[in-house]
């Protein structure tokens, strides 16, 4: 893994003394901080993106793909999954997926939806109600979800592209990007209402390129992880070396209303701690933006790392140093093969102090794509993080990509 150094709005992924990983044997080769076990609860979960409990015996999925709908898991007392069910086929593809006061959210590209349940049916017996509407439907499909438990409902809409170029002319950024009318930001809207037109919201940030990783940080506010530009060094490379790619960073930022997270405009290099004007738009991997004009990363992460969801722990059965802590899924990069392999495929955790600061990330859990370091590719990863979840038990439960399997990790005999 690239190792950034470290500055102001940096940390880097290592271990800390607190977390020692173990290496007794786990499922499929998982290494876990010592005290800490996995197990599977399920299988064969096709097109699995994000997790949202019900309550402790019901799980639910978002999906990509056609018609795979919503998963439902019942879950029996070992925590395994004892019947499966899907309803909902054609709402799936936009990946947001969470519960609030016992109805459940989800997305599509262009559409929220909610569900209502009756009693402990498993399935929503009732049609699903519109929340949002109208969204663009173009571009990248996701759509991630998050709710404040007072009443706020953020989504996000990406940008179109990795950059914004004139078709005509593909190595000249267009400005202003059209991109950013409309999408390419989040957007707050009523979480108890119906039928709210998407251009009705209220904007929070733009300069969003792509982002899955979205959640509310108890106590404190909301916080997403953008995936940073690709393919910088195969279209400049007279201007951006390989290793200067590797460094364009995956950016973390706790949103407040106004902000402007850059794209297309610059990007940040995380080894120089430094954001930079973009190639599109003049820039020669040099010239600092304007940092005036943008919000600050809270925290920069190792390029290509492909940050797909992130969870705040609010639970109690971990150790209290995870507590009002970040677990993200890194889905991991891509490109030539590598015997070092590729950022990411992990589990990283993100330590907050009581002040609400963001501390040093450490890999959590490891060991998914296989046991050498060139198995962190998508030809050969065994499995990918994908999605995660805090159970109300308080394990933590990761879903994969690649064949549709589900850990639950937990702390102790718990």
């Amino acid at each position: 893994m690239n190792r950034f150094a470290a500055g102001a709005a940096m940390c880097l992924c290592v271990s800390l003394s607190i977390f020692v990983p173990a290496f007794a044997d786990e499922p499929d080769g998982l290494v876990l901080p010592e005290g800490f076990h996995a197990s599977i609860v399920a299988d064969g979960l096709k097109g699995m993106r994000h997790l949202a409990f019900r309550n402790k015996d019901t799980l639910y999925i978002s999906t990509r793909g056609k018609d795979n709908g919503i998963i439902a898991l019942h879950l029996g007392a070992d925590h395994r999954s004892d019947r499966t069910e899907h309803f909902g086929g054609d709402v799936n593809g936009g990946t947001g997926i969470r519960f609030w006061q016992n109805k459940l959210y989800v997305s599509t590209p262009t559409t929220v939806y909610r569900f209502q349940f009756s009693g402990d049916e498993l399935v929503p017996s009732a049609a699903p109600e519109v929340v949002v509407g109208g969204m663009p439907g173009t571009g990248s499909p996701n759509r991630p979800l998050a709710l404040d438990g007072n009443g706020a409902l953020f989504v996000t809409v990406t940008g179109i592209s990795n950059i914004c170029v004139d078709a005509a002319a593909p190595k000249t950024g267009l400005k202003p990007c059209p991109a950013l009318n409309g999408r390419a930001g989040i957007w707050r809207f009523n979480a108890r209402g119906t039928d709210q037109k998407f251009s009705e919201g209220e904007q929070m940030v733009t300069g969003v390129r792509d982002m899955d990783a979205l959640d509310w940080r108890a106590g404190d506010g909301l916080y997403g992880v953008m995936h940073g530009r690709g393919a910088t060094h195969q279209t400049w490379p007279e201007l951006v070396s390989e290793t200067d790619e590797e460094n364009v960073a995956e950016e973390m930022y706790k949103i407040s209303k106004g902000g402007d997270w850059g794209w297309p405009y610059s990007y940040y290099d995380g080894a120089r701690n430094l954001r930079l004007v973009a190639p599109e738009y003049g820039g020669d991997n040099k010239t600092a933006a304007q940092d005036s004009l943008y919000s600050k990363p809270a925290v920069l992460f190792a390029g290509h790392s492909a940050p797909l969801d992130m969870v705040f722990y609010n639970g109690t059965q971990f150790p209290k140093a995870y507590r009002g802590g970040a677990f993200i899924a890194f889905h991991g990069g891509q490109g030539p093969e590598t015997a070092k392999g590729h950022n990411g495929y992990n589990i990283t955790f993100l330590p907050f102090d009581q002040y609400g600061k963001a501390g040093t990330p450490m890999v959590f859990a490891d060991g998914f794509a296989g046991p050498n370091p060139g198995d962190r590719s998508p030809a050969k990863a065994k499995y990918r993080p994908v999605g995660t979840a805090v159970g109300p038990d308080g394990a933590l439960y990761v879903a994969d990509s690649e064949k549709g399997r589900i850990w639950r990790i937990s702390y102790g005999d718990k």
